[in-house]
């Protein structure tokens, strides 16, 4: 659905990014991670049409950005972070606006409007003046506005940004749907924890570079190719004893004790590590916690950027 190659955007001797690989299939969910200023919106904008790169290529669905941009803007549904509605028309209006832009048959506006409305949960509000909406109201108004032409492809810069915990977690499972239903995301943001349950797919930039791009399984296991065992037991008489036993296994690479818990880490040959906690029991330990550490995609960023930000 989306393939880039080299993509470049060069301001005299500044490159806002460079060499910009991308590979997105249908239904994939692409989290687009970084500071701001590191080069995301450039690279949407570039896959929207709405700017022409220095140099490289990107196809949208097997369209060239360069021979068929209207083709691809038939496909696209792009929402920039900050867009502005228009003060004198309700929701039902300012959609109905936008699908006469889309050229959407006027006896079909109506309907598509209400059913964009439903998809987006905002129904109840399209009687309302577009400029009393919340923001994150507002945000799901913008949604609503890309999806009427029904685009295969969304781009979504920020839609995060600003919104309380409620919307955050509203607009994340839209975004679930959305994924589910077939259509490509990319969704920037530098809220970057949020995008571990939402996205398959994770791509870090910085500094106009795309330094890592994966699955999330994937960008994880490149910072910490260990797993690291958080084992704490029910009496802290027995945590050395523990310590002990656990130093004697194949599949411990090293033990580190701290108070009542054990920080076992595992060798990156090993994938069965079940053995461990039998060998505890059968010596008599009891076991209160037994878990893999958890790395999410905030340690990700810093490991791979090394905190350096955007130059950009």
């Amino acid at each position: 659905m989306i393939k880039a190659s080299q993509l470049t955007k060069k301001y005299d001797e500044m490159y806002a990014i460079r060499d910009i690989d991308l590979d997105l299939g249908q239904g994939d969910l692409f989290g687009f991670i970084g500071p701001n200023g590191a080069g995301k919106t450039t690279t949407m904008r570039i896959i929207a049409t709405l700017l022409t790169p220095t140099y490289g290529e990107a196809y949208v669905c097997g369209h060239s950005i360069y021979t068929h941009p209207k083709e691809i803007r038939r496909l696209v549904g792009y929402m920039p972070d900050f867009f502005g509605v228009y003060d004198d028309m309700t929701v039902i209006e300012y959609l109905e606006f936008f699908a006469a832009a889309y050229r959407i048959a006027p006896q079909a506006r109506r309907k598509r409007c209400n059913e964009m409305l439903e998809v987006v949960d905002l129904d109840f509000k399209r009687d309302a003046f577009a400029n009393t909406l919340s923001r994150g109201q507002t945000q799901r108004l913008g949604l609503a506005r890309v999806l009427l032409h029904d685009p295969a492809v969304l781009l979504l810069d920020e839609p995060l940004s600003g919104l309380d915990p409620r919307a955050r977690i509203e607009m994340r499972a839209l975004m679930r749907r959305l994924g589910g239903m077939g259509k490509t995301i990319i969704v920037s943001s530098h809220i970057l924890p949020e995008l571990a349950d939402v996205c398959n797919k994770v791509g870090i930039i910085d500094s106009g570079v795309l330094i890592a791009n994966d699955d999330v399984n994937s960008i994880i296991r490149k910072v910490r190719p260990n797993v690291v065992l958080l084992i704490e037991t029910a009496d802290p008489s027995q945590t050395e004893a523990a310590a002990k036993i656990l130093e004697q296994q194949t599949a411990t690479d090293s033990v580190e004790v701290k108070g009542r818990q054990l920080r076992v880490l595992i060798k990156t040959t090993v994938e069965d590590y079940s053995d461990l906690a039998s060998a505890l029991i059968s010596s008599g330990i009891r076991i209160r916690k037994f878990a893999e550490e958890e790395i999410n995609l905030e340690s990700a960023f810093m490991a791979f950027t090394k905190g350096a930000g955007a130059k950009i």
